[in-house]
């Protein structure tokens, strides 16, 4: 079967009601333009509902992808912000509805930072820049932003990203550490960081400085927090706390 056919498949499926994660114009004629074949490399991959690994980073399946970009609903010429750039395929999509010189991705993993760069140019989409950054640190030699998409989730939105908003702008963003809501927070609201939740997800931590995809976990909160689970879980009372090993004789061993 020809990869453009599966691809709208793909995209009828979203759109179906029993998903209706696509509802959308401008994100179905976007993500039936973008050949997702260009940014995942296994075909039987490509134009499948599942998410999967890569690099030490999680591709989203498309119906996420395609839940966070209607939240974002971004128009075109809106200057828009990627936090994430992953394989880059939501930048693809981004780039089709906005263009591709007003789509800025960051993360902070060099070597995804190089595959998102590359499959993106295979695809078409050589305009879309690409950096290696902090992402909760944003772009703020680019802001200000219309729109801001966070691929990872954060206990509260970061300060810049929220700064680096346009006035009538809007963040997107998964919040929370363990239950996470994927949040909008409008550019009016920059003194409130609340925002407003659309229902639950579970995306992997937003990484610090010093972080890459795949390598030793720094996240504080997240390293502190298993850390603190594991301790719990291994805390004994009273005689527990002792290790006894007895010989055969009943005699207590050194």
């Amino acid at each position: 079967m020809e990869l453009a056919v599966l691809r709208d498949d793909m995209v009828d499926s979203l759109e179906h009601p029993s998903k209706g994660v696509v509802s959308s114009e401008s994100v179905s004629a976007a993500m039936r333009a973008v050949p997702r074949h260009e940014f995942v490399a296994d075909d039987r991959l490509a134009y499948a509902d599942r998410s999967f690994e890569h690099l030490g980073t999680r591709v989203l399946a498309p119906s996420t992808a395609a839940r966070l970009l209607e939240a974002l609903d971004a128009e075109s010429g809106d200057s828009v912000l990627v936090v994430g750039a992953g394989v880059g395929y939501t930048a693809a999509v981004l780039a089709e509805i906005v263009g591709e010189c007003n789509v800025h991705a960051v993360d902070i993993t060099r070597k995804l930072v190089l595959d998102a760069r590359s499959n993106l140019a295979s695809a078409g989409y050589e305009g879309v820049f690409v950096d290696c950054r902090d992402g909760a640190d944003g772009l703020p030699e680019y802001a200000q932003f219309d729109r801001i998409l966070v691929e990872a989730a954060a206990a509260d939105p970061p300060r810049p990203l929220v700064q680096q908003l346009a006035s009538d702008g809007r963040l997107v963003i998964p919040v929370g550490v363990g239950n996470q809501s994927l949040t909008v927070i409008e550019g009016g609201e920059v003194g409130d960081r609340e925002g407003r939740p659309l229902g639950t997800v579970a995306f992997t931590p937003l990484l610090v400085e010093g972080e890459e995809a795949g390598s030793i976990e720094r996240n504080r909160t997240v390293r502190e927090d298993r850390e603190r689970a594991e301790r719990a879980r291994e805390r004994r009372t009273g005689w527990e706390q002792d290790w006894i090993d007895w010989d055969g004789d009943g005699s207590l061993s050194d």
